[in-house]
Formats: C-alpha cells, structure tokens, sequence
C-alpha cells in the first residue's frame, strides 16, 4: 500500500487557525472580519497553510466572544454576511486552503432563541432543550461550580427554577438526551458540510453530558478556593495537588457516559460528505473510538502543557500517545492556541527565545501527526499583559481581577497584573501586519477591540519580516516547504533513537522509500551525538544552524545549541 495515496488533506495539510476578530480588519471598524481574512489569503498560501481552522464566526452577544452562539446558521454581523463566508469559503478553496469550523455543541448563548423560549414558562415546547431543575430550598439543585466562577446554576426569576451552565451564566448548556436537541443541532451541522466547509473543531467536547443522578461532589472547595489554592501553588506537587482538588470537585461534569455514542453520530453524519474531518478539543484518546467511528484527531495538549520543552517530556509524551492512539487514528500537535498563552513567551527563556521558537517549529513540523499553528507564531508574536482592567475583554481576566482584590488581598498593581497573566487577552490581541500604527490592523484613529502589542514597532510584524530573509516569518515559510516536499515528515512511521545524551532528542521518520533523521540540542551548549542505529552518509535537509545540502556523518553529529536539525539519510 503506497502511503502516499492514502494520505487524507487533513493528515498532510499543516492547519492555521484564525481567531477572526482579531486576523484582519478588513473595514476599518477596530474588529476583525470576513473582509480582512479574504485579503490574507494569498499570505496563508505563501505561507504552506492547507487548512484554516476559523475560531467561532457566529452570531453572538459576544461574552465569551463567539462561543455564546445566537445562531448556528449565520455570520456575527461585525464580521461580515453569509455571502462574506461564502466568497471567503470559495476563495480559500481556490488556493487549496480547506476550511475547519468551530462547532459549540454543548451550549448556546442565553440569546439563543431556542433558550428564550425555553426560559419562557414552563410548559414551552422547548423547556426540555435545555436543563432546568427546582432547587433544594432557597439553594440550588446540588453543589456543582462553573469551570469559570460561581455555582453553575442560575436562578430564572420568570419559572423559578434553576439551569445549567459549566461555563458563564450567558450559557445555558443544551439537553444532549432531547431527541430534538440532537435534530436540530446536526441540521446546523449539516447546514455547513453542504455549504462545502471541510469538517468542524468540536469544542468543550467533554462537557456535553453531565453525571446521570446529579449528586453532588461533597467537597469542601468552592470555586474560588481552587482559584486561590491554583493561583497560590509554587512547587510542582502543590499544583498538582490543586489539579486533584480541581477534578474532585468537577469530576461529575465532564467526560460522561453518552458522550462516545453522540461522537459516533456526529462522525455518520460527516462520514457521509466526501474528506471531511472532526477535531476534538480534547486530548482524551478515547475519543479515537476504535479509530474510524468517532473523531478522527484530538489535540495532544500534554505535549504543550510544561513549562519547558525537554527531549524526555517529548520522547515520553510520544511514546505514550503513539502506542494508544487505535489503528485509523491521527495524532495531532499543537503549542497554542486562543485560550493559552502563546509558544514565543510561554517556552522562551528571555535569552534564547529566538532560537527556541525556530526549535520548537521545526519539532511540531517533524512529530508524527498534523500539526496546528496559532495565528501570529509566525512572525514571534508574544502575550501582551494588559495594564488596565478597564481595556479587559475577557470575563476570566474581570473575574480574575476581582478574586484578586477581594479575596486575596492583592494590591492594584499586583491583582491588574495576576489577572491579566492568567486571562486571555494576552494572546488574543490584533494580529501585527506592519509597523504603521495599531500594527497596521486597523486605522491609526480607530481604537482596536484589544489593543495591539506595541512590539509591532520592533520588527514584530509581517511586513518588515517579510523583507528580512533571516526572520521568523521566512524561517516559518522554509520550514514548512521544506516538510511539505518531505513524504516521510508527512505520513512516515516514528522511531525513537538512543543519544545517550539527555539534552538530545533524536527520532526517525521513514516510509518505504525515505528515511529523515529528526535531532534537536535542548541546551546552550554545543552536543556531540552519536547515533549507531543511522548508516553513514546522509546531507542536512534543513537546519537552524546548518546550509541544506551539507554531507554530514549522521551517525556521529555535532550540534550546536538549540539546533534542531533534519538529516536526509541515502
């Protein structure tokens, strides 16, 4: 079986995603849009993008920006129409860029109409939609907390009982277990795949069922006491400790029987369009199913979530994964996203933090598995920590800065910054596209939606790097050909070599007619390796340090530090 035939667009395309109020603001309104995205196109082509994966573009009154969802068959209007998306649909399928959107299933806006009807008494035809319960006395159904603050669930004055939201209150969580719940959401999903869109990033997938009987946890912790002991942990067992407190105290809200069944509809459903895909935002590998009935990738978030990237955090984290994920699965690797801090300033040491991102960039494009990009890592965008709570956007940063001042006593300047670190703003500010005012986002009188990091004026954006053959930005562009062009970087088996060098990481990538040797320096110092396990003669492919086309011994190497290299071996 030639591999290469087999290969699906979504196991050999790198994936970009777009957080589109922050992309490009194509009408010159401070907020991102359709318009913008469209212009950028030809820039996601140059740059090797075979798929954009778009944050929620729906209508929304936009307090969790746009996964409080008004309507899953339409554009927010600050972004554009649903003939926008379409022009950006086809354009984009012009290039050979596929599109991946993002599906809420487990909860709608308060806005919604289907909740304003459900909210309305308690014998509308849509009270079932989603889930309500009388309370216990004067107090709520059992002792369930919101992942984001606050008891999860709200007092509607109108019936007087309760709902259910994991997340904010503005998002009441749908009943999975109404058969017309389930019709209605996959008319929206099909409502998409027939419009042509290329598969779904499913997100808080987890959460869509709760614990049957509803009990309550028993724990002694409210959500701001696993705020403050999270926040106040400084060793590593202290925050793990505070994760296990976290999990006892949620553990009956995520995760829960019926969820695999719902996956193994939703994949039905698309299995019937013609190569589309289905991305959970999870990293659980159960939702592989049993490789072809459920997802088709999860995100492999452990291989992110460490303060410092070493070879035994990469090699353990392969080992494990690889060895798990069923026959017909695809890994999938990722260093950031919109709801984490972004790869430049959460890896970077303040020193080599440049030779670091191309590091990291070269391992996430040589890892078995498709690998996905934040929009910005390219140019080394970095977190910009908002000085003032009145310019937040995120409700997490508010509710942050409040727990801050009022519970942990925190003074001003320590509470704007504790709460602007562990928000979200800081890797959601405006993309930087030149040197020009407001990071030529927007105009220079128009008041961006976040403001723009000023490092825009320091090289840190797309035009001037564009003119330096030596910036990340090209780096990004030859890299990313270079894996492209490479078959056994996009579809060969992963093999991990011994270095006898903890500071080396070394693994092989082949496929029947091409075997790539992958070997990265992890410290500051120049690293002898030597490999018995690899033939002689080979020349590097590509390298941070290193010209392409050198003869090299592969067998016997000399790295210098944060090198990573890739070695074509004969």
């Amino acid at each position: 079986m030639n591999m290469m035939n087999e290969a699906k667009w979504w196991q050999t395309a790198v994936i970009y995603q777009i957080y589109p109020r922050s992309f490009a603001d194509g009408n010159g309104d401070g907020i991102g849009d359709f318009a913008g995205i469209i212009s950028k196109l030809d820039y996601l082509k140059a740059l090797g993008i075979g798929a954009v994966w778009l944050s929620s573009h729906y209508p929304s009154p936009q307090v969790d920006y746009g996964y409080d969802i008004s309507d899953y068959r339409g554009v927010a209007p600050e972004y554009g129409t649903l003939d926008q998306f379409k022009e950006f649909l086809e354009q984009a399928h012009r290039r050979d860029i596929r599109v991946i959107l993002d599906m809420v299933l487990n909860h709608t806006s308060d806005k919604h109409p289907w909740f304003v009807e459900s909210r309305s008494s308690l014998d509308n035809p849509k009270r079932d939609w989603y889930i309500w319960k009388k309370g216990r006395g004067n107090q709520p159904p059992n002792d369930w907390y919101s992942t984001f603050g606050g008891r999860a669930w709200e007092l509607d004055p109108t019936t007087g009982e309760y709902y259910y939201h994991y997340f904010f209150k503005e998002q009441p969580d749908l009943n999975w277990n109404n058969p017309e719940v389930r019709q209605a959401m996959w008319s929206a999903v099909r409502f998409w795949l027939d419009m042509g869109v290329d598969g779904f990033r499913l997100d808080a997938v987890g959460t869509i069922f709760e614990e049957p009987s509803w009990a309550s946890h028993g724990q002694p912790y409210t959500s701001e006491d696993l705020y403050c002991i999270e926040r106040l942990a400084k060793t590593d067992q202290e925050k793990q400790d505070a994760l296990c407190k976290w999990e006892t105290v949620f553990h009956n809200q995520y995760d829960q029987p019926g969820v695999h069944e719902l996956m193994q509809e939703l994949r039905s459903i698309v299995d019937g369009y013609k190569d589309r895909v289905l991305i959970g935002e999870t990293d659980d590998i159960s939702y592989y199913g049993h490789g072809d009935d459920e997802l088709h990738m999860v995100f492999n978030f452990p291989l992110m979530r460490v303060n410092h990237l070493t070879p035994h955090h990469v090699l353990t984290n392969q080992q494990g994964r690889l060895s798990q994920i069923p026959v017909g699965g695809w890994p999938c690797n990722t260093f950031g996203n919109h709801d984490t801090s972004r790869s430049y300033s959460h890896f970077g040491d303040g020193v080599h933090d440049a030779a670091l991102a191309r590091q990291q960039l070269v391992l996430l494009l040589a890892l078995k598995g498709t690998p996905v990009l934040y929009n910005g890592e390219e140019i080394g965008m970095t977190d910009y920590l908002i000085r003032a709570p009145s310019l937040f956007r995120d409700p997490l940063n508010t509710y942050g800065y409040r727990l801050e001042m009022e519970v942990l006593g925190s003074s001003p300047e320590q509470a704007v910054w504790y709460s602007a670190e562990r928000g979200r703003d800081k890797c959601r500010t405006p993309l930087q596209w030149d040197h020009t005012a407001n990071g030529g986002f927007c105009p220079a009188d128009i008041t961006p939606w976040l403001p723009v990091n000023p490092n825009y004026a320091e090289g840190v954006n797309v035009a001037d790097q564009e003119k330096d053959p030596g910036s990340l930005l090209n780096f990004y562009r030859q890299a990313v050909n270079v894996r492209q062009q490479t078959p056994a970087l996009l579809y060969g088996n992963y093999t991990l070599l011994e270095t006898e060098n903890s500071d080396v990481l070394a693994f092989l990538r082949e496929t029947q007619e091409q075997s790539v040797l992958a070997v990265f320096n992890f410290s500051e110092r120049r690293q002898a390796v030597k490999l018995s396990q690899v033939g002689k003669f080979s020349h590097v492919l590509f390298s941070t340090s290193q010209p392409g086309g050198d003869r090299v011994t592969a067998s016997c190497l000399s790295l210098q530090p944060y090198e990573a290299c890739l070695i074509l071996l004969d």
